[in-house]
């Protein structure tokens, strides 16, 4: 019966390449959802009216969705500076000194475990097929689908902070004033355990103490701002 079905392909289903995306995406959501509701918090429990909650929530959304667009871009445009300089370097040096850089990733390849000789073998192809492309893999770590793209950065980033922004702007439109402050953050502390667990899930990790983790910073932001505001307020 085995002559008839062929094996099974080996399938192998690893976390690490969702590492970089997952990270942006939930840093963005969570910064939106914890500094959008905390400001919401912070203005109801000063005795700000419906209208000075909502302004003070959009504001948020704007103003952090913004930063976060304008500080991935930059921090995104420095990586892809470095990256291309690295690459001017290569090129320089693989049209310069071809025999160098094949002793160099042969190197390379013996640390890493193979012979000299098949070390030797498997750069010599490599450099045959994409030289360039071979030195910055595998020298300098740089990989097609990893490079740094600023535009699409700054825009994910802002999208990820304005979706978690709006969560807890939603019920300050619908629910009474004197159950904004609860109903905000109940919602935010679900919201934020989820998050975490999704997280968590994602990357491999176990989801309750994701979502725990999330959730103490969570209540422990909101009861700080909760507190000032209710002092200033009481002050004012």
């Amino acid at each position: 019966m085995s002559r008839h079905n062929p094996p099974r392909r080996h399938r192998e289903h690893h976390v690490t390449r969702r590492i970089g995306w997952l990270r942006a995406a939930v840093l963005g959501a969570n910064d939106g959802v914890v500094s959008t509701a905390c400001l919401i918090v912070g203005v109801a429990a000063a005795h700000g009216d419906r209208g000075a909650v909502l302004t003070a929530g959009l504001a948020s959304l704007v103003a952090g969705a913004l930063s976060m667009a304008a500080g991935e871009y930059v921090s995104v445009s420095s990586q892809r500076d470095l990256e291309e300089a690295e690459t001017e370097v290569e090129r320089h040096e693989l049209a310069t000194d071809v025999a160098g850089e094949h002793k160099e990733l042969a190197n390379i390849y013996v640390k890493r475990g193979l012979s000299e000789e098949l070390a030797g073998e498997v750069a010599k192809q490599l450099m045959a097929h994409d030289a360039l492309d071979a030195h910055l893999r595998d020298e300098l770590g740089i990989y097609e689908t990893q490079k740094a793209r600023p535009l699409q950065a700054a825009l994910a980033s802002a999208f990820s902070y304005a979706s978690g922004a709006i969560l807890p702007i939603v019920p300050v439109m619908l629910v009474p004033e004197t159950w904004i402050i609860a109903i905000v953050c109940a919602a935010t502390l679900v919201v934020l355990t989820g998050l975490g667990a999704v997280a968590a899930r994602a990357g491999g990790a176990d989801m309750r103490t994701g979502a725990l983790r999330v959730l103490i910073w969570g209540a422990f932001a909101l009861a700080v701002t909760a507190g000032l505001g209710k002092l200033f307020g009481a002050a004012i």
